[in-house]
Formats: C-alpha cells, sequence, structure tokens
C-alpha cells in the first residue's frame, strides 16, 4: 500500500460544530423564544414549571402549568394529547429539575425541551410573573 502524505489528513466531510449546535437547539430554548411565542397567544408548546407546588404558588411565569418533576407519570400526562410538545423550566441554571424533567418526559415518549436559565432568567428579562 502506497502511504499518500495528501490523505493522511482527511478532508472534512462534515461539519461537527454545526451537529453540535443543531442538535443543542433541538433540546433548548430560552426565554426570549419561550416569551415571544407565549405573546402570539397560540404557543406550539404546554409550558411546564417543575418546581415543587410551593414555589409554583409563590411565583411561576404567566401561563405556566404547575407539574414538578417528581409527579411525571403516564397518569399525569393522560391530561394531555399525545402530541403535546412540553417546554420544562425550574430555578435557573444551578438547578438539575428540569433536565429531570425533560428526561422523564423524553423517556414516556413526549417531545420537549428545557427552556435554559429557568425562571431566574425569565424574571431577569422582566417578563411576566404571576402567583398562586
Amino acid at each position: 500500500m502506497i502511504h499518500s502524505r495528501v490523505a493522511e489528513s482527511p478532508p472534512v466531510t462534515d461539519n461537527p460544530a454545526q451537529k453540535f449546535f443543531a442538535d443543542k437547539l433541538r433540546y433548548e430554548t430560552d426565554p426570549a423564544d419561550v416569551h415571544a411565542e407565549m405573546e402570539s397567544g397560540a404557543p406550539g408548546f404546554v409550558l411546564l414549571d417543575v418546581r415543587s407546588a410551593e414555589d409554583y404558588a409563590d411565583k411561576h411565569v404567566a401561563g405556566s402549568e404547575s407539574l414538578p418533576y417528581r409527579d411525571i407519570s403516564p397518569q399525569r400526562l393522560a391530561e394531555y394529547s399525545d402530541d403535546a410538545h412540553f417546554v420544562v423550566y425550574c430555578w435557573g441554571p444551578g438547578c438539575n429539575g428540569s433536565t429531570k424533567a425533560a428526561l422523564r418526559l423524553a423517556e414516556l415518549g413526549r417531545a420537549v425541551k428545557e427552556m435554559i436559565g429557568g425562571i431566574e432568567y425569565w424574571e431577569r428579562e422582566g417578563y411576566p410573573l404571576a402567583k398562586g
């Protein structure tokens, strides 16, 4: 076999960075995009606050529903259509509750994205909060 200096380093046939960032956007969204879609009046997703019911009652993203990540089950999801797309959030970057919720929803075959930054970054942007 003849050694080829040209073929020694094969040319790039794919773009791993492009794939990485495209995949990342398939799993994550941010408060600005969620807010814009919520403002449209017809968001294409159900926004779930996956913190405790007590934390939800204290404050939550206006228009979100409470479903603590520990309570996600087939029985709790039965009230949603099978093709519902979920967006989940928790406190912020230091909280992995939304990651746990997203994993559980995915394990149950549901479409899901995680809102990065959680309620902390929602609030930083000045978007509306609700109580109760």
